[in-house]
């Protein structure tokens, strides 16, 4: 991309987590600015065998992009007003084989979803590019970045199915970016982790993903985010695994510690939409531990500072078996099964509820 170099001096850094249901991962790639020193993030899908070739390629193909974009037809746009904010989608000239109504039916799917999560869109203002690529199928990849006004890239499949979009997740992961203030390097994982996290809930509350294969989800997903021999904390150890899964573990074991001292009132949702109220969004810069006071001031707990206190540093192993029987989520060889004699039974059913629908159900 004009203006944006590799993040790190030689290379840029990739991290990865493993794409549901599919032999694939996902990868983030950083670009900074060398005008403005600013950051820009692009998710990548790639199978596992070629994550590297197809990787550099993705990079190759967005640095062109703009040039390419100036010598072509002029774009079209559309415009949609969802919880409050206003998006302005525009679409490089393609013929895909969906309409652009059922093009904008996905995007304010995911807008339906994020705001549903958070009580409203994030920003006021979101720009959505979509690039095509001719020959092939699906969401490509997706990149989310604050400066400027909050603006995606998302590249898309020309061939792409309606199926293949009503079961997306790189929409809705990229919108939540947009609720939480741009951090430094070393705190990437709570970006991704929060994502990682948030995005099948926000997706479950509307109805577009079952509640089993949230829970199914993270009982497969956050053991990788367990740390290895010679992890350090999440401040310090950038692995995929631990960026991803581990910022979703963190998640949970926030959800869950504020749930418990809260009595079930509050939840992470409430805490998330605390710094989104405070004015934490993507466009801003933040200090994480400004983020995380707002969080904790919105749900009057400090579970989130004490728990970075805990995980920032040190390679924490949470017991998730035990987590997992208190909440009443079993696994068996037919999928997911609910107990709802576990003693935090209720606190399982409010993570998957819209908030308001989960303060109905406390205590």
């Amino acid at each position: 991309m004009a203006g944006f170099e590799p993040a790190t001096t030689r290379t840029p850094s990739v991290c990865a987590t493993s794409l549901r249901h599919t032999p694939t991962q996902a990868a983030t790639i950083y670009f900074r600015s060398w005008q403005d020193h600013t950051r820009m993030r692009m998710s990548v899908r790639v199978t596992r065998a070629d994550r590297i070739v197809i990787a550099i390629f993705a990079i190759a193909a967005i640095s062109v992009m703009p040039i390419a974009a100036a010598t072509e037809p002029a774009a079209e746009t559309a415009k949609l007003e969802v919880g409050g904010g206003k998006i302005e989608i525009v679409f490089t000239p393609s013929d895909y084989k969906l309409s652009r109504d059922a093009i904008l039916g996905w995007i304010k799917r995911s807008a339906s979803a994020v705001s549903t999560y958070y009580g409203r869109f994030p920003v006021r203002h979101y720009r959505i590019t979509i690039f095509a690529a001719p020959g092939r199928h699906g969401v490509m990849s997706g990149t989310t970045w604050g400066f400027g006004g909050a603006h995606s890239r998302i590249i898309l499949g020309v061939d792409t199915r309606q199926g293949e979009l009503d079961n997306d997740w790189v929409m809705t992961h990229e919108m939540v970016h947009l609720a939480f203030p741009s951090v430094t390097r070393d705190h990437h994982w709570i970006e991704e982790g929060i994502a990682t996290y948030v995005e099948p809930i926000a997706r479950a509350e509307i109805g577009n993903y079952p509640v089993t294969q949230v829970w199914q989800d993270l009982v497969v997903g956050l053991p990788k985010g367990m740390p290895a021999d010679g992890d350090a904390g999440l401040d310090h150890t950038p692995t995929w695994g631990r960026t991803y899964w581990g910022g979703a573990m963190f998640c949970l074991l926030a959800e869950v510690g504020i749930r418990r001292r809260t009595h079930n009132r509050y939840g992470l949702a409430d805490a998330l939409r605390g710094i989104l109220a405070a004015g934490g969004s993507i466009e801003v810069e933040w200090p994480l531990e400004r983020a995380f006071k707002a969080a904790d001031d919105a749900v009057g707990v400090s579970v989130m500072t004490e728990l970075y206190a805990q995980m920032k540093s040190a390679p924490v192993e949470p017991d998730l078996k035990a987590i997992w029987k208190t909440l009443g989520v079993e696994e068996r060889a037919s999928g997911i099964a609910f107990d709802e004699n576990a003693p935090e039974a209720k606190i399982r059913r409010a993570i998957t509820a819209s908030t308001t629908s989960a303060r109905n159900l406390t205590p």
